[in-house]
């Protein structure tokens, strides 16, 4: 009945997420006929051994009623050999099709589970070209091309033409055909080549390895995908290029200028940090977008004053501040990623920086799992603000009557999993009102500005934008406000807003400006 159903959902209701290759009826016809034959020989077996215990065997005996016991006597023998060679030829055939996801998602199961070491490794791996961990190895053998990755991925849920699932059997085959001499030895599963404009599709968010029963991360292998094109030389958007080199040039993706990201500070009195003074005083890394684009600088405004409220020692780097680097590693610019890190590396030990809190949940990712051998603790302001509040720095009195959803940002959210101090944040407002999305945590749907979506053309659009699928959901939960807590994400969600026809109904704000708010 199981087998049955599967060929149903495949080929009769055409499950949209499901292939329909070769071998995705060839598997289920061969097992469907492993089991039927099993039936007939128990049935064959009865009708010529004719045992007392027959009548437990209820579907063999009934079978074994059909048969008169000259002709199973007869036949049991050449029907045992078939049956067997059937199974055993199965089992042989596992390497050789999608069936060896049973024993790549054990791999990948207990890979991703087992204790890691510190992160310490990753950028070997990734200046050796290798990206892969040898957990990411064994899930790519563990994918059985469910679609779930495809089902789940915002971008081909707007009508983009991405398809995680394409890149991670794209990946695994150039691993196979680069250490195995033979090749990829799963003749029916292979894959045409993919387009790499394709890998610019996706904004890294995460989604895709979330809903992943064997852990197989298909923006990684997207990534490892830009890699190649980056090193070629070749399939990069040409906007990305211009980024790229401003980064090079300018430390900053934004503008070809070093001296914009203090200017946010202007008429406020913000500490800057000295070298040699700052290891008993909170680092304040205000990033690329928040120092420079004119709507994220509120962000970094608002925060800075809900410090000082706090009473807390903090300081920023002003105009030395350097770019972590997570548009290059997003982008598959490795080398400029790794100058990236030994710059602020340098910088950080230089100033005796040990704790660091950041604007953007983008900088605090890259900080806290791509930087090796860190000798500095790295929180989100969200943590900070969570922080302030369970310790009586913080006191919101002023009540905020409205009602309000919050957007998860991904990498802060799946990426990091801190969901929940934001939502305590945002509880402790008096007067405020908090209902969830349809899709949220964990299932949060990405804005569209991650993975260096923010810095390509319009060339990278579907049939809708991810932002306004976004700011579609946020309208239906009947809020007033919708909250975030991210520079990409309140850039992004804002002009949706604006596109959408939803400017008058609900208004766009970061949960520093919320807090302040309600601070007075």
């Amino acid at each position: 009945m199981g087998i049955a159903w599967a060929l149903v959902r495949r080929y009769i209701q055409c499950v949209p997420r499901l292939e329909r290759r070769l071998e995705d009826a060839l598997v289920p016809i061969w097992l469907l006929v492993i089991v039927l034959s099993g039936f007939f020989l128990e049935g064959v077996r009865l009708a010529a051994q004719g045992p007392q215990w027959a009548d437990w065997s209820f579907v063999g005996m009934r079978v074994g009623e059909l048969v008169r016991r000259e002709t199973a006597v007869s036949l049991y023998p050449d029907l045992w050999w078939g049956h067997a060679l059937l199974c055993l030829l199965f089992i042989a055939a596992f390497p050789f099709t999608k069936m060896f996801h049973m024993v790549g998602a054990v791999a990948a199961s207990y890979l991703h589970h087992s204790p890691k070491e510190p992160l310490d490794g990753s950028l070997s791996l990734m200046e050796s070209g290798a990206l892969w961990g040898i957990d990411e190895l064994a899930s790519l053998d563990g994918c059985m091309r469910c679609g779930r990755c495809v089902q789940a991925c915002p971008s081909a849920g707007a009508g983009e033409p991405l398809s995680p699932r394409d890149f991670i059997q794209t990946a695994r085959r150039s691993l196979w055909e680069k250490n195995f001499p033979a090749g990829d030895v799963r003749l029916l599963s292979r894959v045409p080549p993919i387009d790499g404009k394709l890998s610019w599709y996706c904004t890294t968010c995460g989604a895709c390895l979330e809903v992943c029963p064997v852990y197989a991360a298909g923006f990684q292998a997207i990534v490892k995908k830009r890699t190649e094109l980056v090193e070629e030389g070749k399939g990069v958007p040409d906007l990305m290029n211009q980024t790229l080199e401003k980064l090079f040039n300018y430390d900053n993706p934004w503008v070809a200028s070093k001296r914009e990201r203090s200017v946010w500070a202007k008429g406020i009195d913000i500490p800057t940090l000295k070298p040699g003074e700052s290891d008993k005083r909170l680092c304040y890394f205000v990033g690329c977008t928040t120092s420079i684009d004119a709507r994220a600088r509120e962000i970094a405004k608002s925060f800075s004053t809900v410090l000082k409220r706090a009473g807390v020692s903090f300081g920023t780097l002003g105009d030395k501040e350097p770019c972590c680097g997570d548009i290059a590693r997003v982008a598959g610019e490795l080398g400029l990623f790794q100058e990236k890190v030994e710059n602020c590396s340098a910088l950080f030990e230089k100033y005796t920086v040990t704790d660091i809190v950041t604007s953007s949940p983008h900088c605090f990712h890259t900080f806290l799992n791509e930087y090796p051998g860190k000798l500095f603790r790295v929180r989100h302001y969200t943590s900070v603000l969570q922080e302030l509040l369970a310790g009586g720095n913080l006191k919101l009195q002023i009540p905020v009557n409205s009602t309000a959803t919050y957007h998860d940002p991904c990498y802060l959210g799946r990426h990091n999993h801190i969901f929940d101090a934001p939502r305590e944040v945002i509880r402790a407002i008096p007067g405020i009102r908090l209902v969830e999305m349809r899709n949220h945590g964990p299932g949060s749907v990405c804005c569209g500005g991650g993975g260096g979506r923010m810095w390509q053309g319009q060339e990278f659009s579907g049939e809708t934008r991810m932002s306004e699928i976004r700011i579609k959901q946020a309208r239906q939960t009947g809020a007033e406000i919708l909250i975030t807590a991210c520079p990409l994400c309140l850039i992004m969600l804002e002009d949706a807003l604006k596109t959408a026809g939803f400017e008058g109904d609900m208004k766009v704000m970061d949960l520093n400006e919320l807090v302040l708010e309600s601070l007075g």
